[in-house]
């Protein structure tokens, strides 16, 4: 970044200390008509040729995993506890080398009391190869109820070199320690994690400087049954429904810093102007300074991005930099979050879903500039605002060298007004058009379980079978949990065979990677890709990096900038296979059968 960058994003802040205020109601009033939606299905993936074979099979029931997030609903109270729904986390917890699945369980109710919300369990299933998993809840210490589980986040919090699991929800966050590769114990008040407020998202990167696993925790609202308004119908004067966020003050969200093995949150000392009902959050270098800064999407308030000025100063710069708002102006609903290198600009842009009559916001970094809005330059005009957008994720599914984008849809009311309840997914496929990188629509190609429609919410991506190809958990709310396995159909897309490379990286005493940039020289391309803390809604994917290679079938060099400034080189020997980057190790070595990790 040059100089001039530097004082710019330096600078951005600067006078931004009083409150900004904008009024704006969520309603449940359909889809907003955007020009040219009718156009969306003409750009789809099999208008240029592309294979009409589908890219995706659900392959759930085959594999063993079956399971359903609760929300309670049954009970018809018709809370906005209800509404947020469940998420998955991708963790190697047994250390073999191939990714298990974790999913939060929700909870019920059973009277309109404190008492009356009860928890229930999630599952653990460990995966025994080839797609087939195998549910061991119960021997893994992970069958306790609990409380009201949303999301879930892996992360080394003890730096024994084993991943431990931090599950958030309804009465705060549970800390399950894992022990030997078998067994988790809940240390939650071992690591000072006993704020009971409610939790949603939670990103992990090394915040301070320090090496430590340090935590941004997004809360909500300020819920319970002694604030439970009757909000009636939408556009009824009787009737229930479920109330929307604006009915609730905001939960102010935690920064936890890791000192002396115990969290301690600094929310007080570095909260921003304006309050935020928080439900997603990335962390992740978007200035390329070398420290990892944290982007949250907040619901019916701004979003807010922090960046990390060292030492544990976070400074809020979101509306100064362009991505607290949309293009008029508005805050919007804003749920899942990602962010990745999407235009070959070697910069991280942004990505937010969001609720319905708004678009999904895509923030293209500029560099020096700050963030444009890039929505509907990038072709996402014409999805039309039809969606209330959740769990997302940048992932290659093709392995063409350019990151596309995913994302799981589902209403938060029971009566909407013009929409649906349940809602279909999006595939969105990246491509260049017009002289500039493009989503276009590649849903129907993505196979059977992309043309159901459902509550999605939680969405995570990794490589199950370690085939190079990513594959996809989806957490439903009241409807089983799908898992899809990518068919390799770009694998020889118009007859030339597409390759990857799959990285693992390691950095000494299992210091966090959030932040941390990978650059690969593939020809005369540079392919860019960020190490992220968090990501998508209430979910954790897969840690490690994988890079479509096109039709590259060697990669001259790989370089790593770790989030605490030090940079290395590697020469990779083979393509189509993991590598396993150890920080101050000169060769990489094979990382088949190697242990999952940070």
């Amino acid at each position: 970044m040059s100089l001039r960058g530097v004082v710019i994003w330096g600078l951005c802040c600067v006078g931004l200390t009083a409150s900004v205020v904008w009024f704006q109601v969520r309603q449940s009033r359909g889809p907003m008509p955007i020009p040219g939606s009718s156009d969306f299905g003409a750009m789809a993936g099999t208008a240029d040729g592309q294979s009409v074979e589908p890219l995706f099979e659900e392959v759930s029931k085959s594999a063993g995993v079956d399971f359903s997030y609760g929300s309670g609903e049954a009970a018809d109270f018709y809370t906005i506890l209800e509404s947020l729904g469940g998420g998955v986390a991708l963790i190697d917890y047994d250390g073999d080398g191939l990714l298990d699945i974790y999913l939060t369980g929700g909870g019920k109710f059973t009277s309109r009391t404190a008492h009356g919300i009860e928890g229930l369990p999630g599952r653990m299933y460990r995966n025994l190869g080839q797609m087939k998993f195998r549910d061991v809840t119960i021997e893994s210490g992970l069958s306790k109820a609990g409380f009201y589980s949303h999301g879930a986040v892996v992360l080394d919090w003890n730096q024994d070199g084993r991943p431990d699991l931090l599950v958030s929800g309804y009465g705060g966050l549970v800390m399950y320690q894992n022990e030997d590769g078998r067994r988790f114990y809940e240390v939650t008040g071992e690591a000072g994690l006993t704020d009971d407020r409610w939790s949603t998202s939670v990103g992990v990167g090394d915040l301070w400087g320090r090496g430590k696993p340090d935590l941004f925790v997004c809360r909500y609202v300020d819920w319970s049954f002694q604030n439970d308004p009757v909000c009636p119908l939408r556009g009824q004067s009787e009737g229930r429904d479920v109330c929307a966020p604006q009915n609730f003050g905001a939960v102010p969200s935690s920064i936890y810093s890791l000192e002396g093995g115990v969290y301690r949150d600094h929310w007080d000392e570095l909260k921003p102007a304006t309050e935020g009902k928080s439900l997603g959050v990335v962390i992740v270098d978007v200035n390329a300074d070398g420290r990892p800064d944290v982007y949250v999407a907040n619901d019916a308030s701004p979003n807010w991005l922090f960046l990390n000025e060292g030492n544990g100063q976070l400074r809020e710069c979101g509306r100064a930099l362009g991505v607290s708002v949309d293009d008029s102006g508005r805050y919007n609903g804003s749920m899942g979050v990602d962010a990745t290198d999407y235009d070959g600009s070697g910069r991280a842009s942004l990505w937010v879903t969001n609720f319905e009559s708004e678009l999904p916001a895509l923030y293209r970094n500029a560099g020096a500039g700050g963030f444009a809005y890039a929505s509907q330059a990038a072709g996402l005009g014409r999805l039309g605002g039809r969606n209330v957008g959740f769990g997302t994720s940048f992932f290659d599914y093709d392995n063409d060298g350019w990151e596309d984008l995913v994302f799981v849809n589902g209403h938060v009311v029971r009566h909407p007004v013009g929409a649906d309840v349940r809602q279909q997914p999006v595939l969105l496929r990246n491509t260049e058009k017009h002289g500039r990188r493009m989503f276009v629509d590649d849903t129907q190609r993505g196979g059977r379980w992309f043309r159901q429609t459902a509550l999605g919410r939680g969405l995570a991506t990794g490589d199950l079978d370690n085939d190079g190809w990513p594959d996809l958990v989806i957490s439903h709310s009241n409807s089983p949990v799908a898992v899809l396995r990518n068919r390799g159909v770009g694998a020889s897309a118009g007859g030339v065979q597409r390759h990857w490379l799959g990285l693992q990286l390691q950095g000494r005493g299992h210091r966090p990677l959030a932040g941390a940039t990978v650059t690969v020289q593939l020809g005369d391309r540079t392919v860019t890709r960020f190490l992220r803390g968090g990501g998508s809604y209430l979910s954790s994917g897969d840690p490690r990096v994988l890079i479509g290679l096109g039709e590259g079938e060697t990669v001259s060099d790989v370089r790593v900038r770790w989030p605490w400034g030090e940079e290395q080189r590697w020469s990779i020997a083979g393509v189509d296979r993991y590598w396993l980057l150890r920080e101050g190790e000169a060769e990489a070595a094979a990382a088949a059968g190697v242990a999952i990790r940070f």
